[in-house]
């Protein structure tokens, strides 16, 4: 008979074979969970069950790997005491990993205090405002000759920072809070537009007058909409997303939209940002 460890483990091996990683702790609870990759980033994810014969899931997302699982034998279920210890181990660690969160998040948000406060004005010439076609907006300048953009939260408290090179590379403080966090280009209310990246929402804002947030990416959209629409009840609120062509920026906007009862706009051609769109309609004009 195999036992819930034996499981555990050779669930282990096989996202070890498939990905190439495993976390250290593995939740057989059915639900999904995110993985951080070698490179420390969060591609991977997983979902087992332990409840019948032991079967799940496997999925690296930049790998584009996607792998069913499930083991061959006699199993030896938990018990209901087992289960019980097992569920309690279970939301100990989450609470653990959550006061972790928190604590990461806080230092960062210290952190992005320390470097947005002294900081000066970036300059209207700065090489990738320039590349875009695009105003500062209240961007700064940081070491290493970097565009800073602060994150904010709904109680408008600085917590992350993104840092744009000047040849368009983005990184933000590691442990930062990003979801549900943004930027805002302050405009008339009466219609906001929330988009992804920053070039995209200054080109908005520049061609509409509308406050216009920066969500950071498609993945946040949908956070991002529902905390403007808890700030801004009465106002229109219109999701710009990008015309990927992987059809993620299209899927993301049209979940936001959906989850605040507003509208979405996606630019007719693929591949494109509202920064692509608006900057070739100014340049054929």
């Amino acid at each position: 008979m195999i036992s819930h460890h034996e499981a555990i483990e050779s669930f282990k091996n096989a996202m070890f074979d498939n990905i190439g990683y495993a976390p250290d702790s593995i939740i057989g609870d059915g639900k999904l969970h995110r993985v951080k990759d070698t490179h420390g980033k969060l591609n991977g994810a997983y979902v087992l069950h332990l409840d019948n014969r032991p079967a799940g899931y496997i999925e690296d997302f930049k790998q584009g790997i996607k792998q069913n699982w499930k083991m061959e034998g006699a199993f030896m279920p938990l018990s209901q005491l087992q289960k019980q210890m097992q569920k309690a181990k279970h939301h100990k660690q989450e609470v653990e990993r959550q006061q972790a969160e928190i604590a990461k998040h806080r230092e960062s948000a210290t952190k992005a205090l320390y470097i947005w406060i002294p900081a000066p004005p970036a300059p209207a010439n700065y090489p990738y405002s320039v590349k875009k076609h695009i105003g500062i907006h209240g961007a700064r300048l940081g070491r290493g000759n970097t565009l800073i953009i602060p994150l904010t939260n709904s109680k408008n408290e600085i917590v992350n920072l993104q840092f744009i090179s000047e040849t368009g590379g983005k990184r933000f403080l590691s442990g930062g809070q990003k979801k549900g966090c943004f930027y805002i280009l302050a405009g008339n209310t009466d219609k906001i537009l929330i988009c992804e990246g920053f070039a995209t929402g200054a080109s908005l804002f520049e061609s509409c007058g509308f406050m216009t947030v920066v969500a950071f990416d498609a993945g946040n959209l949908k956070e991002v909409a529902i905390n403007i629409r808890a700030l801004y009840p009465k106002s229109e609120i219109v999701i710009a997303g990008d015309n990927d062509l992987s059809g993620v920026g299209q899927k993301k906007a049209i979940e936001a939209a959906l989850a605040i009862n507003g509208k979405y706009i996606i630019p007719a051609t693929p591949g494109h940002d509202w920064n692509d769109s608006l900057t070739m309609e100014v340049q054929n004009a």
